[in-house]
C-alpha cells in the first residue's frame, strides 16, 4: 500500500465456504476502526473476480473449499495480481498451513476446528493485528519470495517424519552457530536461506520463528523433507550437533548450556510475562540471541529476517559486543522490513544482504573465523 493510502479504510476480501465463518469474520474485522469488508466469496473461483474486480488490500482465505480450493487460489492470485492473504486454518491443518505460505500467502491463524465455532472470537485480536499489518507490507516481495521457491523445487529425503524426527540426534558437538529470528513472512525466507546452506555445514543451526505452539513441530518436519540439513523442533536436553537445524517450540524459548565437555546443551524454558502481565512473542530472537552468544561469542552468527517489530534488536545488541557477527536481511527486500531495520538503526549489524546472498555470507564468516581460530 502506498503512503497516501494510510488515511483511507483497510479493504478486505473475506473467502469461505461457510456462510457463518464469513459473517463472523465479517462482523469482526468490521468492528475494528479503519477496516472495511469491501467482498465476501464461497470459494476460490468467485474469490479470484472479486479479488480482480474490487482489488482489496488484503484477503482472509480458507484452504479447503468447493470448486477451487485455497491453493489453486493463491497460485492464480499471486501470478496475476500479488495480493497479501492471511490463511484462516484448523489445526488439523498444519502442513497445509505451510504450503499455502510456500505459494505466497502472508502469513496464517490458527482455529480450533475445522469449521469455525462460537469461540471463534479467541482469535480477534490476532485477526486483526494481521490485517492491519498490510499496510507497513512491501506485499511485491510476496511472489518473488513464492517464485524463488518454485524454482528451488522440492528436494524430498525419501524418507517420512518418523523416520528422521524421531531419531537421536547424533554427531559432532557444534563448534559454532547460527542464530535465526523471523516473524511475519518467515516461514518462506527461512526455507530458502536453508535451501542454500550445505548438509556438511559446520555449525548448529538455532530458529525463533514466532509461531503458535502446535506448528513449530509440523515446520520442522516439512523443512526436513526438502533441504539438505537436518532439521528438528527443539527439545529439552538435546545436544547441539553441527549440520542440524533446531527451530524453537513455539510458545517457549530456549536456553544454551555449554557443559564441560564442550557440548552446547539446549533447555526449553517458559517465557516470563512482561511488567504488564501480557504474554510476549515466542519464540524470542532476542532471548535466543543472547544465550547463544553468551555460549558462542565471536563463533556465533546471528541473523534477523523478516517481520514486525524489534525482536531480534536486544539480542544482536548484546550478541556483538561478546563478539558475535551480525547480519540481516536487507529491509528493502523483506516482506515486513521491521525486524531487520530496527537492528539497523540500533547500530548493531554488520552487513545488510538481500535473502539470497545470506546463505554465502553465512558460510564465508564461519569460514573466516574457523581459520582465525576463533
Amino acid at each position: 500500500m502506498s503512503a497516501n493510502s494510510e488515511n483511507r479504510p483497510l479493504r478486505v476480501l473475506v473467502v469461505d465456504d461457510s456462510a457463518y465463518n464469513r459473517q463472523t469474520i465479517t462482523s469482526m474485522l468490521e468492528s475494528r476502526e479503519g477496516v472495511e469488508v469491501v467482498g465476501r466469496a464461497t470459494n476460490g473461483k468467485e474469490a479470484l473476480k472479486l479479488a480482480f474486480d474490487l482489488e482489496p488490500d488484503v484477503i482472509t482465505l480458507d484452504l479447503e473449499m468447493p470448486e477451487m480450493d485455497g491453493f489453486s487460489f493463491l497460485r492464480l492470485l499471486m501470478s496475476r495480481r500479488p495480493i497479501p492473504v492471511v490463511v484462516i486454518s484448523g489445526y488439523a491443518q498444519r502442513d497445509n498451513v505451510f504450503r499455502a505460505l510456500e505459494l505466497g500467502a502472508l502469513d496464517f491463524i490458527a482455529k480450533p476446528r475445522r469449521h469455525i465455532s462460537p469461540d471463534i472470537r479467541n482469535i480477534e485480536d490476532d485477526l486483526s493485528s494481521k490485517i492491519t499489518m498490510v499496510r507497513r507490507l512491501q506485499s511485491v516481495r510476496l511472489k518473488q519470495r513464492a517464485d524463488s521457491l518454485a524454482a528451488q523445487g522440492a528436494r524430498p529425503h525419501g524418507s517420512s517424519d518418523a523416520d528422521t524426527m524421531n531419531q537421536p540426534l547424533e554427531g559432532e558437538p557444534a563448534q559454532f552457530v547460527v542464530g535465526i529470528g523471523s516473524s511475519t513472512g518467515g516461514p518462506p525466507a527461512i526455507q530458502q536461506l536453508l535451501a542454500g546452506l550445505p548438509a556438511e555445514l559446520p555449525a548448529a543451526v538455532v530458529i525463533s520463528q514466532h509461531m503458535p505452539a502446535r506448528f513449530t513441530k509440523a515446520f520442522a518436519a516439512r523443512l526436513d523433507r526438502v533441504v539438505d540439513l537436518r532439521v528438528v523442533e527443539a527439545a529439552e536436553g538435546q545436544p547441539l550437533c553441527r549440520g542440524v537445524v533446531y527451530i524453537v517450540p513455539g510458545a517457549c524459548n530456549i536456553d544454551i548450556e555449554s557443559s564441560a565437555g564442550g557440548t552446547a546443551i539446549v533447555h526449553i524454558v517458559e517465557p516470563q510475562p512482561t511488567r504488564a502481565g501480557v504474554a510476549p512473542l515466542t519464540p524470542s530472537a532476542d532471548h535466543m540471541l543472547k544465550s547463544l552468544s553468551a555460549a558462542f561469542e565471536r563463533r556465533l552468527v546471528a541473523v534477523i529476517l523478516t517481520g514486525m517489530g524489534s525482536d531480534g534488536t536486544n539480542g544482536a545488541i548484546a550478541a556483538r559486543r561478546l563478539g558475535a557477527y551480525v547480519l540481516v536481511e536487507d529491509p528493502r527486500t523483506a516482506v515486513m522490513p521491521g525486524m531487520p531495520h530496527s537492528a539497523l538503526e540500533a547500530g548493531a549489524v554488520d552487513r545488510a544482504l538481500p535473502l539470497e546472498r545470506l546463505h554465502d555470507a553465512i558460510i564465508e564468516v564461519i569460514d573466516k573465523r574457523r581459520a582465525e581460530g576463533s
